[in-house]
């Protein structure tokens, strides 16, 4: 045992040494990875194993073999996707999620973890301004907080039609519709599908140009619908960054007895900010909301938290029972499994309880400004440029650029820029036109770092341009 143990020590020893050396070599190494798909295949492939192998040999093996494919989202220059870092105490903090190996869903089967998720989701409500009688589950993605907020919303919803879903379910029920703004994100849809519903009960609503819901269009579609009906209103779009007038949405919305679900993923974090709050005016009048924290509280994946007004509806639609469950009564004593799709979970929420203990409000504010300030420099230096274009209000921290007005230009210069290291940005589709989509949402990212990046843009497009 003595020697299990010594080589189980060295192990670990040689993990966290090359942890430390990856994050230090992060402000300089390459964003991009280098290699193919058919180039990890083979070094990372290879028949079923069939013996036991030296666990040092399979972790150094492994290290050699996937470097070259990683993506580094922990550096300042990756705008790919609206991805955060790591902060230094999420970081560790999921560490020792692995090391403790802890499962949240009942408090008999550990305490701590049930308290930190307690704490953790608490301190997020409040960091964000929702009501204090809110419930919240820790989930993987907005992709299952939609899930779990239209679950509930679904619960109630059909409830008060008289019709019991989760008995029951949906063959039969009043009809449930779903209404979201025509540049709402694919996870909605897919959350339709994945509760049964379908998309072809998904009414798409007219957006503005900037792909916010109107509100007008939002009054035509509820006056046109008597049954039980979800309105998905959206807090920061993929792609512009827009907010949908959510205070107008709830209005309208709960005057013809709607359920009102905000997918914040990011734009959510907002409201932790003084400065940028306002765009979410009227946002807590809402019945549920998705956001992630593996996005701009800088946590690492997998982590997102759902939020809902009505906590028994949350509970009624998530909630389950058996024999063997030790459960408690006594009011401290909560068992996550009520609250998420999930009976198995890691503890992911003590990475979110050390964030925000590391940063406080006033540094998760400060993050938030920080990024959406290196948003508007790229868009103010890359706008000064001959032949480059910025198709979107930077209200937030994203930013659609296209280069020469060209689509086959634009997506040569994404993937130019790709190519070269220096950074990584993602293209899209906007307007029907081929874009260079910017994602600001790391805690590490400096002025300096969008300085390099723009360089190494302007170098690229500059170079497709003369071509």
């Amino acid at each position: 045992m003595a020697v299990a143990a010594e080589r189980r020590d060295d192990l670990l020893d040689e993990v966290a040494s090359y942890a430390r050396g990856y994050l230090e070599r992060l402000s300089e190494r390459r964003v991009g990875w280098t290699a193919s798909a058919s180039e990890l295949h083979r070094s990372l492939g290879g028949p079923l194993p069939e013996e036991p192998s030296d666990p040092r040999d399979v972790i150094l093996e492994l290290v050699k073999a996937a470097e070259p494919g990683l993506a580094a989202y922990g550096s300042g220059r990756y705008f790919g996707f609206v991805m955060g870092g790591a902060t230094p105490g999420s970081r560790a903090a999921d560490w020792l999620a692995s090391t403790w190996d802890q499962c949240p869903g009942l408090y008999s089967v550990s305490p701590a973890a049930s308290v930190v998720e307690d704490i953790a989701g608490v301190w997020a409500a409040q960091l964000l301004g929702l009501p204090a009688s809110v419930s919240y589950g820790f989930v993987t993605g907005t992709q299952m907080a939609h899930f779990t907020a239209l679950a509930a919303a679904g619960h109630q919803l059909l409830r008060n039609a008289g019709w019991d879903a989760e008995a029951d379910g949906l063959q039969g029920a009043p009809r449930l519709q779903v209404m979201a703004g025509a540049e709402r994100h694919v996870t909605v849809d897919r959350a339709v599908r994945f509760l049964g519903v379908g998309t072809r009960n998904l009414m798409a609503v007219p957006a503005d140009d900037q792909g916010a819901m109107r509100p007008d269009a939002l009054a035509v579609a509820l006056a046109r619908c008597d049954g039980p009906t979800i309105v998905c209103a959206q807090a920061g779009n993929i792609n512009t960054g827009s907010f949908d007038p959510l205070s107008e949405i709830c209005e309208l919305a709960h005057r013809s007895g709607a359920w009102v679900h905000i997918d914040g993923a990011f734009g959510l974090w907002a409201a932790a900010s003084t400065g940028y709050r306002r765009l979410l005016d009227g946002f807590e009048q809402a019945d549920s909301w998705a956001v992630d924290a593996h996005k701009w509280l800088n946590v690492p994946y997998d982590c997102g938290l759902v939020f809902t007004a009505h906590p028994e509806a949350h509970r009624g639609a998530m909630g389950v029972n058996a024999g063997y469950f030790i459960r408690s009564e006594k009011s401290l004593e909560r068992d996550g499994v009520d609250w998420n799709p999930e009976l198995s979970k890691r503890a992911r929420a003590l990475s979110v309880y050390a964030a925000i203990r590391e940063l406080g409000r006033t540094g998760i504010a400060d993050m938030i400004e920080r990024c959406c300030s290196h948003a508007r420099l790229f868009a103010e230096l890359l706008g000064n440029e001959a032949g480059v274009e910025i198709l979107n209000d930077v209200v937030l921290n994203q930013v659609l650029v296209r280069f020469f007005d060209d689509d086959a230009l634009t997506a040569r210069v994404v993937e130019r820029v790709q190519d070269d290291g220096t950074c990584w940005v993602g293209g899209s589709t906007w307007a029907e036109k081929e874009v260079m989509r910017i994602s600001v949402s790391n805690w590490a990212t400096t002025e300096d770092d969008v300085a390099r990046s723009v360089e190494a843009i302007v170098r690229a497009a500059r170079w497709l341009g003369g071509s």
